[in-house]
Parts: structure tokens; sequence; C-alpha cells
């Protein structure tokens, strides 16, 4: 396998499961991208798909961040790129967007699967909507990515199954989402430390879930209360349940 054009990025652990111990057939070869900001996640999807004779998968690059998932992406023109949804510089829809000439190439054209922690319908939308063929979790195991992975090569659409109701809600409507001016102040982070939080979960375990630290978890929701003028996490969860965000 040729070495993968990598660029740094920040650490956190690694959730895909499972070894991914059977392939996309006898022969089938993708060339992937791998573009997450976490490089021990990165490192761990590297170990579970990328043993090419086994899954037919090779990690052709890896980028941390919007400017240097556009370089490689350029640079390598992969069959699929697993894109995670959070990114600095913009987020997944912003290298979704920098790259639609390489999705629109007849010939030799880039299909982009999302691969994210995050489950919230506006992050699924936001990135179909952008031109990906795809959304599943972080939670997949390593043989369903890799099935997953060729069957976006193929041209299909492949979904988490309670994400793809997301998608038929959205475009079953002709009607634009309304724009949330409260929402739209918070950043991609804030915005799932707020969903956590309303879930119930405890900064320590958002902490866990998030590969962050439980001080940058507090940091942000302080930086929620104060955008959204709110005074606890109580004020906090009613707020988001009333926009059905939990």
């Amino acid at each position: 396998m040729s070495e993968p054009t990598e660029a740094n990025g920040t650490a956190g652990p690694a959730e895909a499961a499972g070894p991914a111990d059977s392939g996309g057939g006898p022969g089938r070869r993708v060339r992937v991208v791998l573009v997450d900001d976490h490089r021990m996640f990165r490192t761990g999807v590297q170990a579970e798909i990328g043993q090419t004779e086994q899954t037919g998968v090779e990690v052709v690059g890896e980028a941390a961040d919007v400017d240097q998932a556009v370089t490689v992406i350029t640079a390598t023109r992969p069959e699929v790129v697993l894109l995670d949804v959070h990114l600095p510089g913009g987020g997944g829809v912003e290298v979704l967007r920098r790259c639609a000439p390489l999705m629109g190439d007849t010939e030799q054209p880039v299909r982009f699967l999302a691969l994210s922690v995050s489950d919230a319908a506006e992050d699924v939308i936001g990135v179909i909507r952008g031109g990906a063929r795809g959304y599943v979790t972080k939670t997949i195991t390593g043989t369903d990515l890799v099935d997953s992975i060729f069957r976006v090569q193929e041209g299909d659409a492949v979904f988490s199954p309670r994400l793809a109701g997301f998608v038929l809600d959205a475009f079953a409507s002709t009607d634009a989402p309304p724009v949330d001016e409260d929402m739209d102040r918070l950043t991609q982070r804030e915005r799932e430390v707020l969903r956590l939080i309303a879930r119930g979960y405890a900064y320590k375990e958002i902490a866990k879930q998030l590969y962050i630290s439980v001080k940058t978890v507090e940091s942000h929701v302080s930086a929620v209360l104060r955008k959204l003028q709110l005074s606890n996490r109580h004020e906090l969860t009613r707020w988001a349940t009333a926009r059905r965000l939990v």
C-alpha cells in the first residue's frame, strides 16, 4: 500500500469497532482519504479498514482541517472521502463546497461519506445537501464501514438507520427550514455540547464522548449560556427541548 499523504491533527481516541475482515469482494479496490481532526481516530480507522489485502481499501491520504482536506483530496483524487462534519476551517460542508468540481467529474468522481459522532438532523441534512452520498456515525463497525465505502463508491446512498429519516423528511418538504438566529450564534462544538447537556449527560461523559477535557466542556457550556442568555443547565435543557433538539 502506498504511504498516505498525512496532515497533522489533534489527538483523540478512535471509536470504530470490530474487525474489518470482509472486504468489497475479490480483486475490488477503493482509494480512500480520511478527514478528521483527531489524529488517534484517524489512526484507529486506518487500522480497522486500511489492511488492503483483507478489506480492499487503500488509505491514500489524511487531513485534519478544511484546507488540508482540500489539498490532499485534490492531489490524490480518491474514489471516496470519509469526512467528519465538524472540522477547523469551516466544517465538512466547506470541504464539500470547495470540492464540488471533483464531485461533478463524470469520468473520475470523488464521492463523500460523512463519518461523525454527531447524529443531529441539521448536520446530516447539511452535508447531504452539500453533496455527500451518505452519513454514518462513529459507532459503526469496521466491517460495516468497509461495506459502506464500497457502496458509496458505486454511487449508492448510505445512512445509519435512524439518520435516513432526517433526509427523507427534509427533502419531502418544499419549504426551506426556518432560520434560528439563536442557534446560529453557536459554534458546531457548542451545539454538540448543548445537545448532550440537554440529554442529561454529565460533564465528564460529554468530555469522553467528544474527546475533549472537562474544563473545555465547562467553557463551552458557559459560552452557550452567555450567548443564549440563560442562567443554568436546567434552563438550557428546557430551551433545547422546546426546539426539539434533544
